[in-house]
């Protein structure tokens, strides 16, 4: 059974053009040390599970008005029983969009095959060669390379976000980045939050100030149709 750590019941931003709440699923195969949400991924078993009765009677509460379901965690997709989730949701004839790191090119393109996917959400952590380094973890770049070429070719509505963190992830990375991506509609650079974090000493780091970030957005500019800063 999925165990559901949270619901944002209204997410504004998270499924564009759509009324849509967000559920949050525990448990993740990066480590990236920048990540604010440490419970979900380092102690999901701290967390209360919302009861899968309570997530049924939400979704019946909000018939007629809701119009799309958002999974993030942590990693959803490392969730055995997702696909049962999915389909819960996908029999109420709501929108379904999923947000992933990239680790798991099989699994996605099984979802995307059987039509259980309206929208896919891909954090780009770093360039290729830098994955390991960046997220702490032992991902095959061949497998984010894969998820990539799939979301693209996919016929999918999908984004490609970067979360871009000084001494970590900078501006070379994020040219990198968008030089893979180039010719994508919509590129998405999110700011670090330092709050919560997976390696407590990134509490300590001033995340780059909202003009910086402008300047990574306009580097970038010409790969992209548009590229969006988080919270602009």
């Amino acid at each position: 059974m999925v165990e559901i750590k949270g619901l944002e019941k209204f997410a504004a931003k998270d499924f564009p053009g759509y009324i849509a709440s967000t559920v949050f699923l525990g448990g993740c195969n990066f480590r990236c040390p920048y990540c604010h949400n440490a419970d979900l991924v380092l102690r999901p078993e701290s967390l209360p599970t919302l009861p899968l009765d309570y997530f049924l009677c939400y979704l019946e509460s909000r018939k007629n008005w809701l119009e799309a379901i958002c999974i993030s965690g942590g990693e959803p997709l490392l969730e055995t029983d997702l696909e049962d989730l999915i389909r819960v949701v996908k029999e109420r004839n709501l929108l379904v969009k999923v947000d992933t790191n990239g680790s798991l090119p099989a699994r996605l393109e099984d979802f995307i095959r059987e039509g259980l996917v309206d929208y896919v959400a891909m954090d780009v952590k770093a360039p290729l060669e830098r994955y390991k380094e960046v997220t702490c973890s032992e991902v095959k770049p061949e497998d984010i390379s894969r998820t990539i070429k799939l979301v693209r070719s996919s016929g999918v509505r999908h984004i490609f976000r970067t979360t871009v963190v000084p001494g970590l992830v900078e501006r070379n990375d994020l040219l990198k980045i968008a030089q893979m991506l180039e010719g994508e509609d919509v590129f998405q650079i999110q700011p670090f939050v330092p709050a919560n974090t997976v390696d407590r000493q990134f509490l300590q780091v001033n995340p780059f100030s909202r003009e910086e970030i402008e300047e990574m957005a306009g580097l970038v500019r010409r790969y992209f149709a548009e590229v969006r800063v988080e919270g602009a």
